[in-house]
């Protein structure tokens, strides 16, 4: 076990959370299995680890951001970076989830399904939109203090930048304010490090719990609507991401995917963008060579507003509960769906879960019975999985796509792999 890498650790790890959840999942109601192997074990490694996790976002976040924001000296640079990053971001989302409407429409995704035939889940969720301008105004840190320690991390991405901004102007005046941000800055990431060093631990008990509690047989009546959420994820992965990291970075996807696959289990597992966000940023750095300048405002503004994964739920879980009520949907319908995801992506916080709220949103906008979220919350621990997967991996390919545009070098050391973007 000493010689395997943290990826391979981590995958074994998740492997071993699915055999013991499935063989514990018919003893769950079991008193000691409940209590001891479910409540202490699979919670305090699993919990323990998203707490530690939560313990060094927000540090890491303001340290990163200010020292990247600080090393762009060039206001203009950082104010073009950050127009690519939101261009890219909102593109993104739309088109997963014009792909979602567009692959869910074609399959028929709830023809043939009946109501009852589904377990429902009741589902407390405000449907309160809230308006752009209202977002954007969000964003603007009344207390700084308080948005720091409550995690707020658009209000945290502003701020920080701001603090940026104005260390560069200073220049040599807050030279030692600099040096001692990249100084804790190297703190928090030798912590994130540790902290990486226990994720196989906390990924059995997560994917444990996961499977012990709702088993292999909660899929079984949303098997379709499961399997084409995971196609449209799995597509727009391929084809959206992986194109665009071809054809526009010249970066191998092979080489891509070798790299990120430890932060994508992690992701994975944790079903958190925010919880994953330690991982990505430490691996732009050190394995990608991404600048800090442009990674630390890339990767966390990513991990808050890019949403395309959650969008493509949005999508599928639309047809299918418009198809399962018999209600029809209309082009200007389709617009309204893809419009609505885009723009609720922004500010939406990276926690399990979140998706239901947005869908709430989404499918008020256009008519639809609030009661049909409680037809898929059935699988959405699982669907999450593999949704929060795809937000991570848009987050890393942007930055990736935004760093060589810049003019930066990338780190390719899967010479053999990357044969196939010369012959590009």
């Amino acid at each position: 076990m000493k010689r395997l890498n943290l990826t391979a650790k981590i995958f074994i790890a998740l492997i071993l959370g699915v055999i013991v959840g499935i063989f514990l999942h018919p003893f769950k109601e079991n008193f000691y299995v409940n209590k001891y192997i479910v409540d202490f074990i699979f919670n305090f490694l699993g919990n323990g680890f998203i707490r530690a996790i939560k313990m060094v976002v927000v540090p890491l976040v303001f340290t990163s951001l200010v020292v990247g924001a600080a090393g762009i000296e060039d206001i203009r640079k950082l104010g073009r970076v950050g127009f690519k990053t939101l261009s890219f971001y909102l593109g993104t989302t739309a088109i997963a989830v014009s792909l979602a409407l567009g692959v869910g429409s074609f399959i028929n995704i709830g023809k043939g399904v009946k109501v009852d035939q589904i377990a429902t889940v009741n589902v407390n969720t405000s449907t309160s939109g809230t308006s752009f301008v209202d977002t954007l105004l969000r964003m603007i840190p009344t207390n700084p203090i308080e948005s720091l320690s409550k995690g707020e991390m658009l209000q945290v991405i502003v701020f920080s930048i701001l603090c940026g901004i104005a260390m560069a102007s200073l220049g040599e005046k807050v030279k030692n304010v600099r040096k001692n941000l990249e100084e804790l800055n190297k703190i928090v990431l030798k912590i994130v490090e540790i902290i990486m060093s226990f994720s196989p631990y906390g990924i059995f008990g997560l994917i444990g719990n996961t499977f012990t509690n709702f088993g292999i047989e909660a899929f079984l009546p949303l098997m379709k609507y499961f399997l084409v959420v995971v196609l449209v994820l799995a597509l727009h992965f391929i084809f959206t991401y992986q194109g665009m990291l071809l054809f526009i970075a010249k970066y191998n996807p092979i080489t891509f995917v070798k790299k990120f696959a430890s932060t994508m289990m992690v992701a994975f597992s944790t079903s958190s963008s925010g919880a994953a966000l330690p991982y990505s940023l430490k691996t732009m750095q050190e394995s990608f060579g991404v600048s800090k300048g442009i990674s630390s405002f890339t990767i966390p503004l990513g991990s808050t507003i890019n949403m395309d994964g959650t969008a493509i739920m949005q999508g599928v879980a639309t047809i299918f509960i418009s198809q399962i009520y018999g209600a029809h949907l209309g082009m200007a319908d389709f617009l309204t769906i893809i419009l609505t995801a885009t723009l609720a992506s922004i500010g939406t916080a990276g926690v399990p879960g979140v998706g239901v709220i947005m869908l709430g949103m989404v499918l008020t906008e256009v008519g639809l019975p609030l009661e049909g979220i409680g037809l898929v919350m059935g699988i959405d621990r699982f669907v999450d999985m593999f949704r929060t997967v795809t937000n991570v991996c848009g987050d890393a390919v942007c930055t990736l796509i935004i760093a060589k545009s810049e003019g930066e070098e990338l780190n390719k050391d899967e010479k053999r792999s990357e044969k196939i973007v010369e012959n590009i």
